[in-house]
This record gives C-alpha cells, sequence and structure tokens, in this order.
C-alpha cells in the first residue's frame, strides 16, 4: 500500500507542476527550452503511469480488507457511466463538436468520471486510494484550468461541427464494448461484470 501512495504522489506531482509550482516549469522552460521541458515532462508522465499500474498491482496482492461494500448492481452503473467517460476522451481528442465544446476540458472530465464510476463499484482500501486520488486530481485540475482560461492564459475549444460528436460516439463505443468484452480484463485482471469472467 506504501508503494502505491509513493507511486500516486510521483504521477500526480509530475501532471500537477503547473498548478503547484508554475515558477518552476517556467524556469526549466527557460533554462533548457520548451521542447526539451515536453520532452521530460513525457519520459516522466509515462515513467509515473508505468509506476501507479505496478504499485496498484502490488496493493492489490496484500492482504487489503474492504473500506465499504458496494450495492448490488453497482458495477452495471459503472460500466455505464464509463460509456460516457470514454465518449468525453475520446471526444477530447478530435476538433470541437458540442461535446468537446459544451464540456470545456472533456479529458479531464472523462478522468473525474471513471474515478467517480469505479468508487461506486469497489471499496477496496487500494481501489478507494487510487481513485479518490484521480478524482481529487480531477477536481483541482478542472478549477486550476477554469482560472488560467479567466486570466487569458488558454482559449476554450471553439466549435467545427457536429460530426465529431459523432465521431466521438462511434469509437467511444467501439472502445467501450472492447473493453467490457475482454480488454479491461486482459490488461486489469477483471472482469467488467462477473458473467463475462472467463
Amino acid at each position: 500500500m506504501a508503494l502505491l501512495v509513493l507511486s500516486l504522489i510521483l504521477f500526480l506531482g509530475v501532471h500537477l507542476i503547473r498548478v503547484v509550482v508554475p515558477a518552476f516549469r517556467q524556469a526549466m522552460i527557460d533554462g533548457i527550452g520548451k521542447p526539451a521541458w515536453m520532452a521530460i515532462h513525457s519520459v516522466a508522465s509515462i515513467l509515473t503511469l508505468i509506476f501507479v499500474i505496478y504499485a496498484f498491482g502490488v496493493a492489490r496482492s496484500e492482504p487489503i480488507g474492504l473500506l465499504y461494500n458496494p450495492p448490488v448492481g453497482m458495477a452495471h452503473l459503472t460500466v455505464t457511466l464509463m460509456l460516457i467517460a470514454v465518449i468525453c476522451l475520446v471526444a477530447g481528442f478530435l476538433p470541437g463538436g458540442y461535446i468537446k465544446t459544451k464540456t470545456k476540458h472533456p479529458i479531464v472530465l472523462s478522468v473525474k468520471i471513471w474515478a467517480l464510476a469505479h468508487l461506486l463499484s469497489n471499496g477496496e482500501a487500494y481501489s478507494v486510494l487510487l481513485f479518490t486520488a484521480f478524482l481529487i486530481w480531477g477536481v483541482v485540475l478542472r478549477i486550476s484550468l477554469k482560472r488560467r482560461q479567466q486570466r487569458g492564459e488558454i482559449t476554450l475549444p471553439t466549435f467545427v461541427s457536429a460530426k465529431y460528436d459523432l465521431y466521438a460516439v462511434i469509437i467511444g463505443a467501439i472502445v467501450w464494448v472492447l473493453m467490457i468484452w475482454r480488454v479491461h480484463e486482459w490488461l486489469i485482471g477483471v472482469a467488467p461484470l462477473p458473467m463475462l469472467a472467463s
């Protein structure tokens, strides 16, 4: 469990540098240039994400009990919410459609929905720690983005075409079906719905 805590501190810390220590980020950019800083940040993001995945796997093997026992049916609600989360995630990488422009920051929204959805159906201490940490990160990042937008540092996505909403729904639904079918079980070791376990 301690390893998971450390991994989350490192991963979320890397992703909150702009929020918590913007002067450090700017000093690094001024010193080594923005391309080099982005490369370092990207490598750190990937390595710390791998660390989180590894630490979560270790925590799952430890004898840690339940903090709460989710009611029957929560797994189905989680799966349903994940369809929305995946669609928002896909929309975030496409040009502006209604989904992207109305949600403003669909990728951050996707992370928050993902975290909340999994808190509804997972009561183990390690799961609660992981998903609560990401939910808090999503909330903090959303507040930061709103403040940066008010200061004129970033602009909100502009509408291009509704066809990108259609693309987001189709691609998101395909990814969602694949995750339910087998991919989630292959990657995480747990079937989203017990009846689909192999």
